[in-house]
């Protein structure tokens, strides 16, 4: 008490700020890998949650890793460092969601050799209209990817990638263009080895259904040929479903390879 006032003690509102800018900062690479994954950045996830776990792993993060004061990102040179943190959450989250949709394009496929292409359903996480087995490949894919942790290892994945480029680090834009077009191809091949067996199964049916027509003209193609391929289908379905399961584990654990080697190259 000085002169009958009473002095209160300073607040220390410039720690708070670089707290509060580190936390901030910490919340760009990751909240920009949950909205571009799978799983984590899908429709069905409401937006409070996806910003609620955003800052929570960010507290995590701030914790353990030095980021920039408030005084450096408030200047033109820290937009560069900003756009690099939101490119690696992106590319990471994105190469992800290509291989993920190795799932769907087999579902459709193997929809369309079946004569079911017209069984379309309204797909929260596509914003359109795709075939009903397509979404079921996609469903069985985020069961199996949630079954084998695969959620928990991509955000360990997402922490270790400050370690390998830390807040500031030179980041290679062609790297990052790279891995996305491999994804791409990736997926093509990813898709081509799960529906082979359904596929392939179908074609000799559609040939054999399209000799027997052609032997016995009489015979109503749609009539008979229509019933006997869906019933193969999900015959072969079923067939191959312990199969197809263990493709869609692997095809978890080449996501999450390739995630790995994009954010930890050593």
């Amino acid at each position: 008490m000085e002169g009958g006032f009473v002095t209160l003690p300073g607040l220390e509102l410039a720690r708070f700020a670089d707290a509060l800018a580190a936390l901030l900062f910490a919340a760009l690479r990751i909240g920009a890998f949950l909205i571009a994954a799978p799983v984590f950045g899908g429709r069905f996830v409401p937006l409070p949650i996806r910003i609620v776990a955003a800052i929570c792993l960010s507290l995590f993060v701030a914790q353990h890793h030095p980021m920039p004061d408030a005084h450096s990102l408030a200047t033109l040179s820290a937009v560069p460092i900003i756009l690099a943190e939101i490119a690696l959450g992106v590319t990471a989250g994105l190469v992800l969601t290509i291989l993920f949709g190795a799932a769907s394009l087999a579902g459709d496929r193997v929809a369309n050799a079946a004569g079911l292409g017209f069984a379309m359903q309204v797909d929260p996480t596509a914003t359109g209209q795709t075939p009903v087995l397509a979404q079921l490949f996609s469903l069985t894919l985020m069961m199996v990817f949630l079954g084998m942790d695969g959620h928990l290892l991509a955000l360990r994945i997402v922490f270790d990638s400050y370690a390998a480029f830390p807040p500031g680090a030179s980041l290679d834009v062609v790297a990052l263009a790279t891995a996305g077009i491999a994804a791409g191809a990736a997926m093509f091949a990813l898709g081509a080895s799960l529906m082979l067996p359904v596929v392939a199964g179908l074609l000799v049916l559609n040939l054999s259904v399209g000799v027997l027509t052609r032997s016995a003209p009489q015979l109503n193609l749609f009539s008979v040929g229509f019933p006997i391929t869906i019933l193969m289908m999900f015959v072969l379905l079923w067939l191959s479903a312990p199969n197809l399961l263990l493709g869609l584990s692997g095809l978890v654990s080449d996501a999450l390879r390739d995630m790995q080697a994009l954010l930890s190259p050593s």
